[in-house]
C-alpha cells in the first residue's frame, strides 16, 4: 500500500491549479486501471490551497522542537543563532487511505500539500538548510495525519538585562506563530508539554548553561485579530568563572601592588610615582578592555563596571595617599627648619637681653628687656589721659574678638597639622586592605545572592 501511494504522490508531479490530474499514461509498473480505487481517491481533486477541515471548525497542530546547536549569543546585538529542528503534525481528512502504514515522500513534493505558514516572529534573520537537497520531511499517515518536518538557522532576538554581566541570568524565547490563520482557523498546541523540546540538556555553550526551560501556549494579539502562539521559555546562566580569571584577578593583584607604595620611604619619590602612576594607567587599560565585547551605548550599570570602579577608586587612593603623606613631610621639614633656626636665633641674642617669643602664629616676634619693659609700665598712664574710659573699652572689645577669631583659626589649622607624617603610611597599610575586603564582600554578597 505504501508503495502505491509513494507511486502516486510521484505521479502527481503533474499538478495543476484545482489539484493532482491522471492520465491514461503508463507509470512503470502501474497504469490507471492497475491502481486501486481509493489510491486514486487519495489526490484526485486535493486542492492545497485550502486548509483542512474548511467550514468545519479549526486545524489543531501539535509541534515539537529539537535544539541542535545555541551557534553564538552576543550581547552587543541581543540575540542568539540557534539551529532547530521544527516538527509539525496536523491531520488532513482528504489525505486518509485504508491501511496502517505510513509514507515518506520527497520533501520536494511540499509543493503539493497544504502546510501551516508557522514563523518566528523575533527572528533577525533564516534560513532553511538545503545540502544536499532542501532539509525537510513529509510523511503521511493511513489516518490522514501529517507529519511536516524542516530543519532551520535562526538568528533571534533576546531582550537581555545586563546590570549584573557578568554574574547575569538572561530569559530568552522562542515563539511560533501563525502568519495568515486567525485562531478561527488554527489552533497550536505543544504536542507532549515540556518534553516537547528536546537537546537543550546536552547543549555545551562557551559562556552559558541552560539552568531551566518550560513552555507555554498563548495568543498574540495583533490589529487583524488574534493569533496562535507558542513559546519556549529557557534561561541561560552565564559561566563567571572566565571573567574571574580575565578580569576580576588582574583588578585585584593591581590593588594590591598599589599598596605596595606604603612599604617605600617617603623619600623615594621616583619609585613610588612610578608605582601609582603604572597601576593607574593600567587599571584604565583594563576598563576600556572589559567593555569592548559590550554595547557602546546602553542604560546599564553592569556589575563588572561597578567592580572596576571600586579598584580604580583604591588604586587612585593609593596615589594621593602619597601625595597627602609627601606634602605633610614636607611642611614638618620646613616647621623644624624654622624651629632650628630660632633657637640659633635666640642663642645668639641671649646676651643682648632679647628672647623670641614662638608661638603657632607668630613664630618670630621678640621682645625687649630693660627699657621696653620701662616703657609698658609707663603706658598705661599716658593712655588713661590720653584716651577716655569709653574709647577704652571699645579697644579692649575690638582685641577680645580679634583674639577669639585668631584661636578658632589656629584650632582649625591644628586639626589639619600631622606631628608625624610617617603615620599616614603606617594608617594606610591596615585601613586600605581592610576597607578593600568589606567593599569586596558587599559587592559579591549582593550581586551573587540578591
Amino acid at each position: 500500500m505504501s508503495v502505491q501511494l509513494h507511486q502516486v504522490l510521484l505521479f502527481c508531479l503533474t499538478l495543476t491549479k484545482g489539484g493532482c490530474t491522471f492520465t491514461n499514461n503508463h507509470w512503470g509498473d502501474w497504469n490507471d486501471s492497475q491502481l486501486l480505487p481509493t489510491i486514486q481517491k487519495l489526490m484526485k481533486g486535493y486542492n492545497r490551497y485550502l486548509r483542512p477541515n474548511f467550514n468545519e471548525g479549526p486545524v489543531e497542530i501539535g509541534m515539537s522542537l529539537d535544539i541542535a546547536s545555541i551557534d553564538a549569543i552576543s550581547e552587543i546585538n541581543m540575540d542568539y543563532t540557534a539551529t532547530i529542528f521544527l516538527r509539525q503534525r496536523w491531520r488532513d481528512s482528504r489525505l486518509v487511505f485504508p491501511g496502517n502504514e505510513s509514507v515518506s515522500v520527497d520533501g520536494r513534493l511540499v509543493s503539493l500539500l497544504w502546510i501551516p505558514d508557522t514563523f518566528i516572529p523575533d527572528s533577525k534573520r533564516s534560513f532553511l538548510h538545503d545540502v544536499t537537497v532542501e532539509n525537510r520531511l513529509i510523511r503521511i499517515f493511513s489516518n490522514g495525519t501529517v507529519l511536516y518536518a524542516l530543519r532551520i538557522t535562526a538568528t533571534i532576538a533576546c531582550n537581555m538585562d545586563l546590570t549584573k554581566y557578568p554574574m547575569d541570568k538572561q530569559e530568552c524565547t522562542l515563539q511560533l506563530e501563525s502568519w495568515g490563520y486567525n485562531i478561527q482557523d488554527v489552533v497550536f498546541y505543544w504536542t507532549r508539554g515540556n518534553d516537547s523540546v528536546k537537546g537543550l540538556d546536552t547543549l555545551r555553550l562557551a559562556q552559558y548553561s541552560v539552568e531551566s526551560y518550560y513552555t507555554s501556549v498563548s495568543e498574540a494579539v495583533y490589529e487583524t485579530g488574534h493569533y496562535p502562539k507558542l513559546v519556549l521559555h529557557f534561561a541561560l546562566r552565564r559561566n563567571v568563572l572566565f571573567f574571574i580569571l580575565e578580569t576580576y584577578v588582574p583588578s585585584i593583584l593591581l590593588v594590591v601592588l598599589s599598596w605596595v607604595s606604603f612599604w617605600i620611604s617617603q623619600s623615594s619619590v621616583p619609585a613610588r610615582t612610578c608605582i601609582g602612576v603604572t597601576t593607574v594607567l593600567t587599571m584604565t587599560t583594563l576598563m576600556m578592555g572589559a567593555r569592548t565585547s559590550l554595547p557602546n551605548a546602553n542604560c546599564f550599570i553592569k556589575a563588572i563596571d561597578v567592580y572596576l570602579g571600586i579598584c580604580f577608586t583604591f588604586i587612585f587612593g593609593a596615589l594621593l595617599e602619597y601625595a597627602c603623606a609627601h606634602f605633610y613631610t614636607m611642611q614638618h621639614q620646613t616647621l623644624e627648619d624654622l624651629h632650628r633656626e630660632l633657637l640659633r636665633e635666640f642663642c645668639e641674642s641671649n646676651g643682648n637681653g632679647l628672647i623670641p617669643i614662638m608661638g603657632p602664629s607668630q613664630p618670630s616676634q621678640s621682645a625687649e628687656i630693660g627699657s621696653t619693659a620701662e616703657e609698658a609700665t609707663e603706658q598705661p598712664v599716658n593712655s588713661d589721659i590720653k584716651n577716655p574710659p569709653a574709647t577704652r573699652e571699645k579697644v579692649q572689645s575690638q582685641g577680645c574678638g580679634l583674639s577669639s577669631v585668631k584661636d578658632a583659626s589656629r584650632r582649625a589649622v591644628s586639626v589639619f597639622i600631622v606631628e608625624n607624617p610617617h603615620n599616614i603610611d603606617r594608617h594606610a597599610r591596615t585601613v586600605f586592605p581592610t576597607a578593600f575586603l568589606v567593599v569586596n564582600i558587599l559587592y559579591w554578597l549582593y550581586y551573587l545572592f540578591l
